[in-house]
């Protein structure tokens, strides 16, 4: 019987280490399934840019998965049951189960309202294609109007100004307002919140530094302090947190929800469940917990990647460094902020920005697209063969985690 090794989510991490794991196992032993909620990746890279207007065609699972052998099961994820090994699903046909041997858990992360009234209902956000599509749609139609619609972004985060100066650029007609709950670009050296600063005059964008919004109106948006914004559109950029599947299920989560690993990004209560991208709470080498993005998303991959084919095949498990470089940062089509930091995640003093920060955004971009489009590139003439015993037990997990 062959060995059922079943991923959760098809977005940076889990459609590049399911990829991986078809390359490098053999198909004699193994059969790889990967649940996804819709056909296409979505790159979450570029969501801002899509809801901006520009012209970005998802690419198709399907496609990226042909010839690799991995079954794509089109399904949502309703639940796990660790003890009978099974995932429920819900889908068109009503939905079901899907058994596993060996889990890969990368639901990823969702927008987070931080409990704040009316985000849900009145608020835009950037987290989903549905989503960038449906503010697409609200700010056509603002155009289309012709009295410069109000956008009000919050969240002054790398996807908050991501947003706000790609609006302001490609959509000129609109006025773009850009909420920071604290200083704009606190984590950036002095010189990149420079640079920032002035992107934002030069785009016009209105910067409203230390301000915590308290509840959001389908025209307006109330602030603690007892300001009230008019908004033709809200656009919510202040976090992300994780499906609480997880913690459901009885895995061992942290108060946020993301699963607790040990350094090969294996479920430290389920020896045959691994986590990777958002969905896992994975410490760097630095010591510090790695923070949600595309690049974390990476590493934590390979490492899941190594971890499970060579357990599964009786190796040793090599380590994949587990780090955070640093920010790079796109204002708008042609500029841009790259922000390295050093092994306590301080921002360095220097920065580049300007076009050539921009081109390395977007070569960025492209390759982890290209990554997850083309899983069969080095694919090698003979696969591993399983182990024997490939998966250690219960026990002797607990012991390796003491």
């Amino acid at each position: 019987m062959k060995h059922r090794i079943v991923v959760l989510g098809a977005g940076y991490a889990g459609a590049y280490v399911a990829g991986n794991l078809a390359r490098r196992l053999s198909r004699a032993d193994t059969e790889i399934t990967v649940v996804n909620a819709v056909p296409e990746f979505v790159e979450r890279l570029r969501l801002h840019r899509v809801a901006a207007g520009h012209r970005i065609e998802p690419g198709k699972l399907a496609d990226a998965f042909t010839g690799t052998g991995i079954r794509l099961r089109l399904a949502r994820v309703t639940a796990i049951d660790p003890d009978r090994q099974v995932v429920a699903v819900a889908d068109a046909a009503g939905g079901g189960e899907v058994g596993y041997d060996t889990l890969l858990y990368a639901l990823g992360s969702h927008v987070a309202d931080h409990g704040v009234p009316g985000v849900d209902e009145h608020a835009f956000n950037v987290a989903a294609r549905p989503a960038a599509l449906r503010l697409r749609e609200r700010l056509d139609g603002l155009e289309r109007q012709g009295e410069g619609g109000r956008v009000l972004v919050v969240g002054d985060g790398l996807t908050g100004i991501e947003t706000a100066t790609e609006f302001a650029e490609s959509r000129p007609g609109l006025s773009v307002t850009l909420i920071a709950r604290g200083e704009l670009g606190a984590r950036l050296s002095a010189g990149a919140r420079g640079h920032l600063r002035r992107a934002c005059d030069r785009l016009g964008i209105t910067v409203l530094e230390h301000t915590s919004v308290q509840a959001v109106e389908a025209t307006r948006v109330l602030c603690a302090d007892g300001t009230a914004l008019a908004s033709d559109a809200t656009v919510w950029t202040a976090g992300f947190e994780v499906n609480p599947i997880a913690a459901a299920a009885g895995l061992e989560v942290t108060e946020n929800g993301q699963i607790v690993v040990d350094r090969t990004m294996r479920s430290l209560s389920h020896p045959n469940v691994y986590a990777a991208g958002d969905s896992v709470h994975a410490i760097g080498d630095n010591g510090r917990p790695l923070p949600m993005s595309c690049a974390s998303a990476g590493y934590t991959g390979r490492q899941a990647t190594d971890a499970i084919v060579a357990r599964l095949t009786g190796r040793d498990i090599p380590q994949t460094k587990l780090v955070y470089p640093g920010n790079h940062i796109s204002l708008g089509r042609r500029d841009g902020i790259l922000q390295l930091v050093d092994d306590q995640a301080q921002a360095k003093p220097k920065y580049v920005g300007g076009w050539r920060a921009a081109q390395i955004k977007n070569g960025i971009i492209k390759i982890s697209l290209w990554a997850v489009s083309h899983p069969t590139f080095g694919l090698p003439k003979r696969k591993r063969r399983l182990a024997a015993a490939p998966a250690a037990s219960s026990r002797e997990h607990r012991r390796a985690a003491a």
